[in-house]
């Protein structure tokens, strides 16, 4: 049985949560401050976090901030804001997900089942790639340059992975958003863009290029100088 932690402090959000989570057959625990989450992510160990944006001793993303620097753990945050900075921030911070209040209880329960497919599918253990002197192992979910390793963060990894099984072919960054993020992102691709740069300063002099294809998306190919 899966272990889900909803964070928020609405209680009717809570109860609304935990009647549809555990009806279909999950187990919940709730947090209603962030304090309060944090200890219970810690003593709970859930598999899956459902996290309010805005609670009142310290916002979502200072929250889902500390818990990246410990865990990988999936992250759907909840927010009353609409705007799209918020939805970037998040998914730069590392959230695997957004949902805005007011939200069909059906929903919530159907994208937790999608984050938890993709999460518990996993990648194949005997899958390696090697892209000039960059070496992917998404058994050990490693990186490294010439030996040497990589700290990449979840998605800056899944992203790289997914360049790297498509070497030579241009990705849009809507394809980038769906396969890596897992959703559609309503046309808004910036934060591709910052992880593509993120990845590009992790993995310089790697022989490896991620290419822009200007109005389309990336590639990843072996840099033509390396030897």
């Amino acid at each position: 049985m899966s272990k889900i932690l909803v964070v928020d402090d609405e209680p009717n959000i809570i109860q609304l949560a935990r009647l549809y989570l555990e009806r279909d057959g999950y187990d919940v625990e709730a947090a209603e401050t962030g304090q309060d989450a944090l200890s219970k992510f810690v003593s709970f160990g859930p598999d899956i976090i459902i996290l309010d944006l805005m609670l009142p001793d310290m916002d979502g993303f200072e929250i889902c901030r500390q818990i990246r620097m410990k865990s990988d753990v999936p992250i759907l945050m909840l927010t009353a804001r609409i705007e799209g900075t918020d939805r970037v921030v998040g998914l730069e911070l590392g959230a695997d997900d957004y949902l805005t209040k007011p939200f069909d209880p059906r929903e919530l329960v159907a994208r937790i089942r999608a984050i938890l497919r993709r999460y518990q599918s996993g990648l194949k253990p005997s899958d390696t790639m090697e892209i000039g002197h960059l070496r992917i192992d998404t058994a050990r979910h490693e990186v490294t340059v010439e030996g040497k390793a990589v700290h990449l963060r979840t998605k800056e990894f899944s992203l790289l992975v997914t360049l790297a099984q498509n070497l030579g072919i241009v990705m849009t960054r809507e394809q980038l958003l769906e396969l890596v993020w897992g959703f559609e992102y309503f046309g808004e691709t910036r934060t591709v863009d910052v992880h593509i740069n993120h990845l590009r300063v992790k993995i310089a002099d790697s022989g490896a290029a991620i290419e822009t294809v200007r109005g389309i998306g990336y590639k990843i190919n072996t840099a033509r100088n390396v030897t």
